[in-house]
């Protein structure tokens, strides 16, 4: 079981172990938990995800922080060719997907500048150790003309549905990981969307990086968000 210390966020070099920990004890049903505490709307995400890149069959996608290979999957049915890069190896271990998969640091891909056509990220902006890195390291490999896709969770705009939300996602979701899987770590990642930036900063960044068109779509009422853009 992951050792990860729910009461606080950790920083910086301790924060990538202890997310590399947390992913690699929770692989084994990882999905299973998804599928149950989004009652499956986070299949329809990736679906909204990979339509959102807009790009033709046959462009090479670059799926990062792929854990299982959910993108990998929908990507490959709909005729990408798609590369998985996640830290994690208890995630690439547990994977269901045929697409090439490597273990290594998004902020460091190695891959070529302007190599692929387009980028997704499903849910792993608040795991990374600083996003204008991230950002730039998107911006470094996706050629121009290329589409980036970041899908991510969010807090409804409405204040009654943010508080409904933040019940569940704060204290049911605990209890389904718990259940089944770790419920360290599934107290952790409610905890950690602290990590995520407001929108106006987020967006920023994301122009900032080489996405001057960037833009953001909200999915289920806000809960979760989409994020777009187009390499200059």
């Amino acid at each position: 079981m992951t050792s990860i210390d729910v009461d606080r966020l950790p920083e910086g070099d301790e924060k990538v172990t202890a997310v590399r920990s947390m992913f690699d004890a929770i692989a084994p049903r990882y999905d299973l938990v998804n599928r149950i505490m989004t009652f499956r709307m986070d299949v329809g995400w990736r679906q909204r995800t990979v339509s959102a890149l807009g790009l033709t069959p046959g462009s090479v996608i670059a799926d990062l922080a792929c854990g299982t290979g959910d993108l990998c999957v929908e990507l490959s049915s709909r005729g990408f060719t798609a590369l998985g890069f996640d830290l994690s190896f208890g995630m690439l271990a547990a994977a269901r997907t045929g697409a090439p998969l490597v273990q290594g640091d998004a902020l460091r891909l190695p891959v070529p500048d302007g190599s692929v056509d387009g980028v997704t990220c499903g849910f792993a902006l608040r795991n990374f150790v600083d996003l204008a890195p991230f950002l730039a390291e998107l911006g470094r490999v996706t050629r121009p003309g290329g589409r980036i896709a970041l899908l991510e969770v969010a807090e409804p705009a409405n204040p009654l549905l943010r508080t409904g939300h933040g019940v569940y996602f704060g204290h049911v979701v605990p209890r389904i990981g718990g259940l089944l899987s770790d419920a360290a770590a599934y107290r952790y990642l409610p905890k950690s969307v602290a990590y995520l930036p407001p929108t106006a900063e987020l967006m920023g960044l994301v122009r900032d990086a080489g996405f001057p068109d960037a833009d953001r779509a909200t999915l289920s009422g806000g809960i979760s968000q989409l994020l777009t853009g187009t390499r200059a």
